[in-house]
């Protein structure tokens, strides 16, 4: 890969990040399979590509950010007041995002080229000193930084604790007078803000919005965790989250690696994002069981030297 393509990954990695992040929030803290996230990151998207046109492109990453957790309090609400279950409440909700993000839009598509973003006062204040992709890396990273900052804090406090608290155990959570519903709601709310603040600044990066860029986002978002708890772990909450920004980062340098070496087609990046999801989910239960094979051996082995010196000292003795 040359330079630019590995920094256009980097880049692609970090801009995603906070989608990962998102879907660790529900997937992994809440322990909800949340189906949300293609709907969610499209409104956020639609929200910033509108807002943008008009002139206001900071206000787009904070109205995108909002619409997401508003879809994540929908769904919420769906699967703690209606009880449906979590999987299916994702799908209604997402489903019926698709025809508000067309109501949002107003088109299938929005272009913000000849529109002022978010990197471009930066850019002029700078007066050339940093190049536009510098400058966009920069605000990106700088924008993950401080989310996953605030998210680590968050879950340190006596809220964010109880929130852990209903992912692992729901039952035990209610015994101590917590209030599960709500912090199911404030879950499913929390992790699709994140994933409505890619949305937004995804559509500022890449100049335009579109309907179907949603589209497949819930396996972006798990690939991205998978990969980074293979490397990682899942020790604590906040290894958690900076381990989905670097799976992020690595998914879209694997991605990225392939289409460089023609590996694969560009038309098979959602097949080839599911096999990674597989794989990577496998590899826990392969572990185990080659885990479980080496004491086996061990024990097998072991076994056999004990009944070789009973042999031997039964020998001995006559």
């Amino acid at each position: 890969m040359t330079l630019q393509v590995l920094f256009d990954a980097l880049m692609l990695g970090f801009e995603y990040s906070l989608l990962a992040v998102g879907v660790y929030v529900t997937f992994r803290v809440l322990d909800m399979a949340d189906l949300t996230v293609d709907g969610s990151f499209g409104l956020g998207m639609a929200c910033s590509a509108v807002l943008t046109v008009a002139g206001h492109p900071y206000l787009g990453l904070a109205v995108g950010c909002a619409a997401g957790a508003l879809a994540g309090c929908v769904t919420g609400l769906l699967v703690t007041k209606a009880r449906i279950n979590p999987l299916l409440a994702g799908i209604i909700t997402m489903t019926g995002l698709y025809s508000v993000n067309i109501y949002v839009l107003g088109a299938p598509n929005v272009s913000l080229l000849s529109t002022v973003r978010c990197f471009d006062p930066i850019v002029s204040a700078l007066g050339g000193a940093a190049t536009v992709d510098a400058v966009k890396m920069g605000f990106v990273v700088l924008v993950v930084a401080v989310a996953v900052a605030a998210l680590a804090g968050f879950f340190r406090t006596e809220a964010g604790l109880a929130m852990r608290a209903v992912g692992d155990n729901e039952a035990m959570s209610r015994a101590s007078s917590i209030n599960t519903n709500a912090f199911k709601v404030g879950g499913l709310a929390l992790g699709n803000a994140m994933v409505g603040l890619t949305g937004a600044l995804l559509a500022q990066y890449q100049g335009f919005a579109d309907l179907s860029s949603g589209t497949g986002m819930v396996m972006v978002g798990l690939a991205s965790v998978i990969i980074g708890e293979v490397f990682g772990g899942r020790r604590s909450v906040t290894r958690g989250l900076v381990c989905a920004v670097a799976g992020s980062v690595a998914y879209r340098l694997i991605i990225q690696l392939a289409l460089s070496v023609n590996l694969i087609d560009a038309n098979a990046l959602k097949l080839v994002s599911a096999v990674i999801v597989g794989a990577f989910m496998a590899v826990p239960s392969v572990r185990a069981a080659l885990g479980e094979r080496s004491v086996r051996i061990k024990a097998k082995g072991a076994m056999e030297r004990l009944l070789a010196e009973d042999a031997q000292a039964l020998k001995g003795g006559e």
